[in-house]
């Protein structure tokens, strides 16, 4: 039996999928009271357990008769106001699940990272699962309690817990437009008329569902892998939705003077709301760079191979188009 923490996430909710297809026994956990949209057409297939990860007597509860375990609860958010409950969930929570697959006897558990608790030093170029975590001011909040996290499973680990780390990177789905990564969707629909100069590292949601699950699977125990399909410039990305919406592409690059200034309002405008900053000083900070998080590991673990952005974007937009449009 898997229980999968942050079933109705947006990670959380493939790796549901996954397992329906696969039929696996499997119990989905939320916090009570959280949206389920996602999951709405499987609703029949699904059994939900209400297990905060911050309630570490309903973690235990929830997970009697459990041999696996996927945590991939987390906040992803780079709002400043937001900082405390970031650090609380990501990391008082991870700490729960380890206390408590340490207590309920689990097998095993896959743990869903990101490649912002890898660390990336300046003028780093290439990064893989060695690179090593360095404190710095420029980390956001997000990126230093997804590393800490990594802390908690490692003692785990350390416990006599097996586990392993599952790093993505941008993640691509269909989804929810006014939130995480399917914002960059909602941007090109508006046809908003900047870009920013920079690449962004990405992974279907399919491929990180399912390498998630085959790692659960494996004998690899106390090791990470990054869940990256490769990278691609802000441009070509914001030209390709672009072009499958039938909208005209972002086509103004700003100055970085501007988007610091930007960033700067931004975090003003959200440390008082639950809206997350369009830009933020990390963000800015990256702005023309280049960097690559290397998948080898994975594909030759695994055998893996990751879906073309081509097609990953036709997928992603062909939702959307349909959700606005009516039409395919």
């Amino acid at each position: 039996m898997i229980a999968v923490t942050g079933a109705n996430g947006l990670l959380g909710s493939y790796i549901i999928r996954k397992l329906i297809e696969e039929e696996r026994p499997f119990v989905a956990l939320k916090r009570q009271g959280s949206d389920t949209a996602l999951l709405a057409d499987v609703e029949s297939h699904v059994t939900w357990c209400d297990a905060d990860v911050m309630d570490p007597v309903a973690l235990e509860d929830a997970l009697a008769g459990v041999t696996h375990v996927v945590h991939a609860a987390a906040i992803v958010s780079f709002n400043p106001g937001r900082a405390r409950q970031v650090m609380a969930i990501n990391v008082t929570g991870t700490r729960n699940i380890v206390n408590a697959c340490l207590e309920k006897g689990i097998s095993r558990l896959a743990h869903i990272s990101s490649v912002a608790a890898l660390g990336r030093q300046k003028g780093q170029t290439f990064i893989d699962e060695t690179n090593k975590w360095i404190d710095s001011p420029h980390h956001s909040t997000y990126a230093e309690s997804k590393y800490l996290a990594e802390l908690e499973v490692a003692r785990g680990q350390e416990e006599g817990l097996s586990t392993v780390i599952i790093n993505p990177s941008v993640i691509l789905a269909p989804a929810d437009w006014n939130k995480s990564s399917a914002q960059l969707f909602k941007y090109v629909w508006d046809q908003k008329p900047f870009y920013m100069d920079g690449y962004m590292n990405y992974v279907d949601v399919r491929d990180a569902a399912a390498i998630t699950l085959q790692l659960l699977d494996t004998a690899v125990t106390g090791e990470r892998f990054i869940a990256s399909a490769g990278k691609i410039s802000f441009y070509d990305f914001f030209s390709q939705v672009a072009y499958f919406f039938d909208k005209k592409a972002p086509g103004i690059k700003p100055p970085k003077s501007l988007l610091n200034l930007v960033a700067r309002l931004e975090a003003l405008r959200t440390r008082f709301t639950v809206s997350e900053p369009l830009i933020t000083r990390e963000t800015v900070r990256l702005a023309g760079t280049e960097f690559l998080y290397n998948n080898q590991k994975v594909r030759k673990v695994l055998d893996f191979e990751f879906q073309p952005i081509d097609r990953t974007l036709h997928w992603c937009c062909q939702y959307y188009r349909h959700k606005m449009t009516g039409k395919n």
